[in-house]
């Protein structure tokens, strides 16, 4: 989960915002993320990881989105952190390791989590740079990702635990459905993936 309680933390970085609601908000997201995706060298393999935890209802919004990419029969596809087997603060550290033994200098999409104003609730940023896990409870985990894309899933600022347990689930599997959907279609359009990849 990346707190940010702030308008100026919520747009730390350059980034581009869009509500899920919003009727053209897959095609928005698929475009910004193709821009990003076209840019990464053919050599850099696009890593997916999937911040969060499934016993928490907001918390739950990266390993949705990652069990919906895992869902997809690309053999090609790297994912890190579902619904099975999150990603969370206990084994980020050990997630990273084995991504950096496993892959040789790869690109790395982190997917997670945020509170922020209520106005914000069910914007989805996609930005350069990590993301940065627990800042807003004062964990010290490792910052993660060459680029990221978050969710504010709800009010940020006060008994940040008690408002995870109780954002709505529905909230968080439409925005995760969007999500998963807009990395897909821009993996195809900036063909990092192919139906050749099919088992």
């Amino acid at each position: 989960m990346n707190f940010s309680i702030s308008q100026k933390g919520e747009n730390a970085t350059s980034s581009f915002r869009i509500h899920y609601s919003d009727p053209n908000s897959i095609e928005q997201l698929t475009y910004c993320l193709y821009d990003h995706f076209t840019r990464v060298p053919s050599r850099r393999q696009i890593i997916f990881v999937c911040i969060g935890t499934d016993r928490s209802t907001g918390d739950s919004l990266g390993p949705l989105v990652g069990t919906h990419l895992k869902k997809l029969p690309y053999s090609d596809l790297n994912v890190f952190g579902t619904l099975e087997e999150p990603v969370h603060a206990m084994n980020l550290s050990e997630t990273i390791a084995t991504i950096d033994e496993m892959f040789h200098d790869p690109y790395v999409v982190a997917v997670d989590a945020c509170l922020g104003q209520l106005s914000s609730i069910g914007s989805i940023t996609v930005a350069d740079g990590p993301v940065k896990p627990g800042a807003g409870v004062q964990k010290q985990l490792t910052p993660v990702g060459d680029m990221h894309v978050t969710g504010i899933v709800n009010v940020g600022g006060f008994m940040e635990y008690f408002v995870l347990q109780n954002t709505r689930l529905s909230l968080v599997m439409a925005m995760s459905e969007t999500i998963a959907r807009s990395l897909f279609r821009a993996l195809l359009l900036s063909r990092r993936i192919s139906t050749a990849s099919l088992p």
